[in-house]
């Protein structure tokens, strides 16, 4: 059984302002006036930005809570970075509480398992279509 899940985006006429509806919830999505829009909403990187901070935290709570460790909080900074050898993403992971080295080490593994930075990182195929 397939299990689809799905975001509609309608790009409105007011310059880069977009609708998304995924579920029961909507988002709003623009460009900075800067880049042409007028600020509305966050731009489509920074909610890719968010997606995978989210992703890679839940992910790590998920796997936490399955080994019964207290890491409190969990806060993920996700940047993207440009510089002379072009772009990529950083991400640093911090919890509220200490773990040891071996925690660490078995989290950093786990925080690259997250469904939303395995597409990114291109294990997820896109089909396309104009209908």
């Amino acid at each position: 059984m397939a299990n689809n899940t799905t975001s509609k985006v309608v790009l409105t006429n007011k310059n880069y302002l977009a609708e998304a509806k995924m579920r029961n919830h909507f988002a709003v999505i623009d460009e900075p006036v800067n880049a042409g829009g007028d600020d509305n909403g966050p731009t489509p990187v920074e909610y890719l930005l968010t997606a995978i901070g989210s992703c890679v935290s839940i992910t790590l709570r998920m796997y936490a809570e399955r080994k019964g460790w207290d890491v409190g909080e969990i806060t993920v900074n996700v940047s993207q970075i440009k510089d002379e050898n072009g772009t990529h993403l950083s991400e640093e992971i911090s919890f509220s509480k200490e773990i040891n080295e071996e925690q660490r080490k078995r989290l950093l593994v786990i925080a690259g398992k997250c469904p939303v930075a395995k597409m990114v990182k291109g294990e997820t195929k896109i089909v396309s279509s104009i209908q």
